[in-house]
């Protein structure tokens, strides 16, 4: 079990919902990933991420997909790329990444409660 942290300490996290507008093959990444741009809404915008969903996604299939976000993270030079989001998603059995998203549409830019 992890240690227990505030409410205050949840609430600095933004978890926020966005649409993938577009998908490409990042290969000068040390893992396979991909490119990722996602549509967070009007007061955030568009912002750039690096994931490594590789096993279970084509980036043909990500475009249109909501996602969720961590979007207060500091931006993060991957490679050639800077990461401006932190895509959410959970190891399967294998350890390969499973996308969190939600399970039905919302807007973008719309925050975890």
């Amino acid at each position: 079990m992890s240690s227990t942290i505030s409410w205050d300490d949840f609430e600095k996290v933004e978890i926020r919902t966005g649409t993938i507008v577009a998908a490409e093959p990042f290969p000068q990444a040390r893992k396979p990933a991909f490119k990722l741009r996602i549509d967070f809404g009007p007061e955030i915008g568009e912002k750039k991420s690096s994931a490594q969903i590789t096993v279970h996604y084509t980036p043909e299939a990500l475009v249109g997909r909501q996602v969720m976000a961590v979007v207060n993270f500091p931006p993060r030079q991957i490679g050639p790329f800077m990461s401006e989001v932190l895509t959410l998603g959970f190891a399967d059995a294998n350890g390969d990444i499973v996308l969190a998203a939600v399970d039905a549409p919302v807007p973008n830019g719309a925050r975890l409660m």
